[in-house]
């Protein structure tokens, strides 16, 4: 159990915190971390507001792939899927059943594991 400053801390938390090990974390699991977390922020927010800040840390792993130490491009990575999580959140939709939804058969393309699909397809 976490440790509070105040009994009236304790009373205004509504859950104990459960550390994340990152083991075996879906990706249903880490929306539901970030809706803990954030959801009343998030939703005071808006979908367009998060969009920018998701933007935002497009941006930051943009320079991190750049220059940044591996540290720093792990906390940018983890930056950007929370942000896709939370916007995901806001307009509903399950990453975890979308992405085996569109993946899970193979690629998209070609519908092959791995993908054959020429270097200049997409996917």
């Amino acid at each position: 159990m976490t440790c509070f400053a105040s009994d009236r801390e304790r009373k205004r938390r509504r859950f104990d915190v459960v550390p994340l090990t990152g083991d075996d974390l879906t990706l249903t699991e880490l929306q539901r971390v970030i809706r803990d977390l954030y959801g009343a922020k998030d939703q005071r927010r808006g979908v367009e507001g998060t969009f920018m800040w998701f933007m935002e840390e497009v941006g930051e792993l943009a320079a991190a792939l750049r220059s940044g130490t591996h540290e720093e491009r792990a906390a940018e990575f983890a930056d950007v899927l929370a942000w896709l999580a939370t916007l995901a959140n806001g307009v509903n939709v399950d990453l975890g059943a979308a992405v085996a939804a569109k993946y899970g058969a193979g690629c998209p393309g070609c519908r092959q594991v791995p993908c054959s699909c020429g270097l200049a397809e997409k996917p």
